[in-house]
């Protein structure tokens, strides 16, 4: 486990916290889950159906098996299929703008948009957003935009079975329902990583489950890897 007492990004991550915490709070449409562990808000019908099918089938169109830094999908850890959309088509732009303005974040600190796809058995662990800053691949991270500060995770369809989204610290789990966005700080207000915000895509049962995240970070966001 990493020693958050010594994180990077700090300041940072306080900054954003206070700043979408307020608009969030502000917001009628934003629903507070009701917890001291971690800041998480859901927000219905943010997508219409209609949206919801067609980020489906492009979703269908970039999925492979998804990576986790080190760890390939042989692993078991997720198994989902993922794939970035293209932040450059008019409809995803347009989706991915909507999301930063209901947040109150700059556009530039966001990451793409990345789709996901669950079928029966496939799965995503407990695991945490934001960056270990001990690990190898900070290294990389820290350079390119550093800690994650927010995640926006929307459903786009009913799951006939499973596939709910399990915060596991805080002892909730939150089943898909087509158009719903769900957002959250993956800081504590004083701006250090929060462990509770530890999570997991519990298996699908039946049927798939598909679903769109944009993860926000600390500081301006490149795609490139430093070489």
């Amino acid at each position: 486990m990493t020693k958050i007492a010594n994180s990077p990004d700090r300041d940072a991550l306080k900054k954003v916290g206070t700043s979408v915490r307020a608009r969030l709070e502000a917001d009628p449409r934003a629903y507070k889950v009701p917890t001291d562990k971690a800041e998480i808000y859901a927000i219905g019908g943010f997508m219409s159906d209609a949206e919801c099918i067609k980020l489906c089938t492009m979703i269908d169109d970039v999925a492979k098996p998804s990576e986790l830094f080190d760890m390939d999908y042989s692993t078991g850890f997720r198994t989902s299929y993922s794939g970035n959309l293209d932040p450059h088509d008019p409809f995803v732009s347009g989706l991915s703008r909507r999301i930063d303005d209901f947040m109150g974040m700059e556009p530039e600190f966001g990451e793409s948009i990345q789709g996901q796809r669950y079928m029966p058995g496939q799965e995503f662990k407990p695991h945490n957003d934001w960056f270990y800053p001990d690990q190898e691949y900070w290294k990389i991270e820290k350079k390119r935009g550093g800690q994650r500060s927010w995640t926006a995770m929307a459903f786009l369809n009913d799951v006939e079975a499973g596939g709910a989204t399990h915060f596991t610290e805080v002892g909730i789990k939150i089943d898909p329902k087509p158009g719903v966005l769900l957002v959250w700080n993956n800081a504590l207000p004083s701006g250090l990583p929060n462990e509770d915000t530890m999570h997991a895509g519990t298996p699908v049962e039946a049927g798939s489950k598909y679903v769109i995240t944009k993860w926000y970070r600390s500081r301006r966001w490149n795609l490139a890897k430093p070489q």
